[in-house]
């Protein structure tokens, strides 16, 4: 079959065919970019943590109602910690200044060398007063973890004494040493000739920020021995033996309450519940993004079965003649099924580049990752698909008209 009298046929009639193509060519644009974001944003959802077991973590977050001087403070603290160590079940605790996906905590700006120009990248940073590593089942990949030596007891009213150690993660140490060992290095809090440093000591393979950011630095963390008192308040991360967590929860809220001589307020999560809080609105997103994409492959295939079935019906003569000539069905249907495929691919090409576009406009303004061209390759082979497909339910009933009904005067 030739090409050149379906292109003849198509540029008479150029209205529709524009249409269809230009629909084909957005859907596949967004189609595309579309679903590279929600498995952009499923994989982010689903990364791990670096805890060892998700399931058995929770925490503590507590504030005594009445106002000790901070020395009780710090007694209050260490008498907490043993009332929750000796609770059945409890595998690991530890005071700790902020949890991995609570969306809660703080952050510092680091620096390789005080003299570079800008900081090198900003960090969570998580203080703690006990074995953080052991706590949370922290991988440690190098160095050592803090000994009883190695914490500091921080007043917070005074600041006064930071610690001069710490432990951060691979990606945090892959930043800012390439290809070098983190073990021994200096790490400056900001630049400048006084800005304040510690020792790196351990490097953990994994753990994930306090705001799980998206991108490698969701995983620029650092560990710091301090046990930080006087503000009023305290928290405790634990960790209990498998499948006792809701057990130990409890029994450790009623231990607390019972040792404490004054009246408490206790905020009680998992980290189950952080990891589905920070990552509701990106799932949320995603199952926009599919619903969306969705109803945009059904409106696409409808105007394809809509234009090929008013072609038909426009062309019925013309079909009646040619079967009348002797055209065969399998001609007829070829013709509609090729006439398809040529709109279609129109639209294909116009949908990667505007696609491509999209992407650049997307990594510009927010920071997206590239499209890979995968999707746009899965998205043309897909689009053509449909276009036969869609195509050929009007194309087999055109091709099975009778000439003599088709060449009736109507």
């Amino acid at each position: 079959m030739e090409i050149r009298p379906i292109l003849s046929a198509l540029m008479r009639n150029k209205t529709g065919p524009i249409l269809v193509a230009m629909q084909i060519a957005l859907s596949l644009a967004i189609l595309a970019n579309a679903l590279h974001i929600v498995n952009e944003r499923r994989a982010v959802a689903a990364r791990p943590s670096g805890l060892q077991d998700e399931a058995a973590t929770f925490y503590f977050s507590l504030r005594h109602l009445n106002q000790d001087t901070p020395e009780q403070m710090l007694a209050s603290i260490k008498r907490e910690l043993q009332v929750l160590r000796a609770v059945p079940g409890m595998a690991a605790v530890a005071q700790v200044s902020q949890m991995p996906m609570s969306n809660s905590g703080g952050t510092s700006s680091i620096a390789a060398d005080p003299r570079q120009a800008r900081e090198s990248a900003y960090a969570s940073t998580y203080f703690t007063g006990d074995s953080l590593v052991r706590t949370l089942g922290l991988q440690l990949i190098e160095g050592r973890d803090f000994s009883s030596q190695d914490i500091l007891d921080v007043n917070e009213t005074t600041n006064a004494g930071e610690p001069t150690q710490m432990i951060v993660t691979r990606a945090l140490a892959s930043k800012l040493w390439p290809g070098a060992s983190a073990v021994g290095k200096s790490l400056y809090f900001g630049t400048g000739d006084s800005t304040p440093s510690a020792r790196v000591i351990g490097v953990v393979e994994r753990l994930i920020s306090a705001h799980a950011e998206v991108g490698e630095s969701g995983e620029f963390s650092m560990i710091m021995p301090a046990r930080h008192y006087g503000s009023g308040g305290a928290m405790y991360a634990m960790r209990s033996e498998p499948g006792q967590r809701d057990r130990v929860m409890q029994e450790a809220e009623r231990a607390l309450r019972a040792s404490s001589a004054t009246p408490m307020i206790m905020r009680i999560k998992t980290t189950q519940e952080d990891r589905k809080n920070r990552y509701r609105a990106d799932l949320a997103l995603s199952w926009m993004l599919v619903t969306v994409s969705v109803l945009l492959l059904l409106v696409t295939c409808s105007g394809i079965v809509g234009m090929a079935s008013l072609w038909v019906t426009q062309r019925r003569k013309q079909i009646g003649v040619r079967r009348a000539l002797g055209a065969r069905k399998i001609d007829i249907l070829r013709y509609f099924i090729v006439e398809n495929v040529m709109i279609t691919s129109v639209g294909v090409i116009g949908g990667v580049l505007l696609g491509v576009g999209l992407n650049q406009l997307l990594v510009t303004k927010l920071e997206m990752a590239r499209l890979p061209v995968a999707y746009l390759i899965g998205g043309a082979l897909m689009f053509w698909v449909i276009g036969i497909l869609a195509a050929y339910g009007p194309a087999w009933r055109a091709a099975r008209t009778s000439p003599a009904l088709a060449t009736r005067s109507l």
